[in-house]
């Protein structure tokens, strides 16, 4: 079975995607492509189409609820990769719930979890 984030995308069209200017520039070890970015504030940036009143990050590829990539997802910003699915690593994330939810899907559960093995999973956040 695959990762339950390949077949969603909700939470990339449902919140804003803030982070710290510095992740955005390369001289100082940034990744994040600066070109899908904009300035949102003095000392953060925001992923160009996330600051919209109905919010879908420019790197989303996705139908939502059938199929999801993030096209810069080893560059991603780290507001992105503090974000889990819920029940990843047996915790509920609020916010994986409330973007399914607001876009029609279900909550995931332990059976959406079924099948997918450790290699598959996503590395736990670094706070």
């Amino acid at each position: 079975m695959a990762h339950p984030c390949l077949t969603c995308g909700a939470c990339c069209a449902y919140f804003r995607v803030s982070f710290h200017w510095s992740e955005a520039d390369p001289a100082l070890g940034g990744r994040v492509p600066i070109e899908l970015t904009e300035s949102l504030r003095t000392h953060e940036r925001v992923m160009r189409g996330t600051s919209q009143s109905q919010p879908r990050c420019i790197a989303l590829d996705a139908d939502i609820g059938r199929y999801s990539r993030c096209s810069i997802h080893d560059r991603r910003p780290s507001s992105c990769a503090a974000v889990p699915a819920s029940l990843e690593f047996g915790l509920r994330s609020a916010q994986c719930d409330k973007s399914r939810l607001a876009h029609g899907l279900h909550a995931l559960t332990e059976a959406d979890w079924a099948g997918v093995d450790d290699a598959q999973r996503n590395p736990l956040p670094v706070l």
